[in-house]
């Protein structure tokens, strides 16, 4: 029973959250700061997930063949290199790290 406590709770939950986003007056919206906000806001939780993601398991904060990818596919990024150029380096330089035992 307390499982469907749960579900009623979250889908509650999203309901309000949905509708507070419609109650916003269109114009908060429109200012200058919330715009860019909203624009920069994606980019820093991709950023964050990225960084969790890779230098950590569990409860501790790890450098590995990951990071090594990381910074590989950083700098083909920097050089704007295409796609799949990028990923194919973060590819190899992990795999090629993890192969010498790193």
């Amino acid at each position: 029973m307390n499982v469907w406590i749960a579900i009623a709770a979250t889908a509650l939950g999203c309901y309000l959250v949905k509708l507070l986003g419609l109650l916003v007056p269109a114009g908060a919206l429109e200012r200058p700061l919330v715009k860019r906000l909203s624009a920069l806001l994606p980019v820093a939780l991709l950023a964050a997930l990225t960084a969790q993601q890779t230098f950590s398991t569990g409860h501790q904060v790890l450098l590995d063949a990951r990071g090594a990818g990381l910074a590989a596919a950083a700098l083909a990024l920097a050089v704007r290199a295409p796609f799949l150029v990028i990923v194919g380096a973060a590819v190899l330089v992990t795999a090629g790290v993890r192969a010498l035992g790193g």
